[in-house]
């Protein structure tokens, strides 16, 4: 206990928790704090001026990181014939039709993104208590419910990330890993904010981006300046 306790004050050293950074800033002090063993995840979290139980301040979408996610993404994909053969080609973990509902149905979920033809929505449909609270359902709005099963799954594997405001309106995501370069998590956290940006839904009212931070997994959060976030889209 000590022991962490000595890691989280080091970790805090030079970081003023009051303080408003750059992102480029923000993404040199969370990289520094990140000492662990293992490569620790960087995640960004956005508190966002929304209610996302009115359906016209929902924010959701999907955005592809320039510099990928550094993990590897298991991809299940509902199809059947010949679309079910080109998810496999284009490297799908897991794919099935009834037999893979069922599985679902049975609470073994051994993936991280889940694609669906079009066809195949009426089955998958019944797998919505299953697959909604985890964010997993297919939706034609992120680009999982689609015909083009390979643009889909490399999409999924190359660094898509989906992103959805919960109750609170705080939308969290990891972009990348502490062994990146200072480069490669700056490209991914402008990717990833500057599409939550321009995902502001027509109902949102007053300040849309109320805090932005980015962290380590075991790490302390630094905040960013909002402006700076908003700036990715104008710049």
């Amino acid at each position: 206990m000590a022991r962490q306790g000595k890691r989280i004050r080091q970790a805090l050293d030079g970081i003023d928790r009051n303080k408003l950074y750059s992102i480029e800033d923000a993404v040199k002090l969370v990289k520094d704090s990140a000492k662990t063993k293992f490569d620790e995840t960087i995640e960004v979290a956005m508190n966002l001026g929304v209610d996302p139980r009115h359906a016209d301040q929902m924010v959701r979408g999907v955005v592809d990181l320039p510099n990928g996610t550094g993990r590897d993404v298991r991809v299940a994909v509902f199809a059947k014939g010949d679309k079910a053969d080109e998810a496999k080609k284009a490297g799908a973990d897991i794919v099935g039709a009834e037999d893979l509902v069922e599985i679902v149905q049975k609470g073994k979920i051994e993936f991280d993104r889940c694609i669906a033809t079009p066809d195949m929505m009426p089955l998958v449909g019944r797998l919505g208590k299953v697959l909604g609270p985890r964010g997993l359902m297919p939706n034609p709005k992120v680009g999982t419910v689609t015909p083009d099963v390979t643009a889909a799954v490399q999409s999924a594997k190359g660094g898509a990330v989906e992103f959805r405001a919960e109750k609170a309106g705080i939308i969290h995501a990891g972009v990348g890993k502490a062994s990146f370069t200072e480069q490669a998590l700056v490209e991914n956290v402008r990717a990833f904010t500057g599409a939550v940006v321009k995902a502001k839904p027509a109902g949102a009212k007053g300040t849309f981006l109320k805090k932005v931070a980015i962290s380590s997994t075991m790490g302390p959060g630094v905040k960013i300046e909002p402006g700076d976030v908003s700036s990715v889209t104008t710049s």
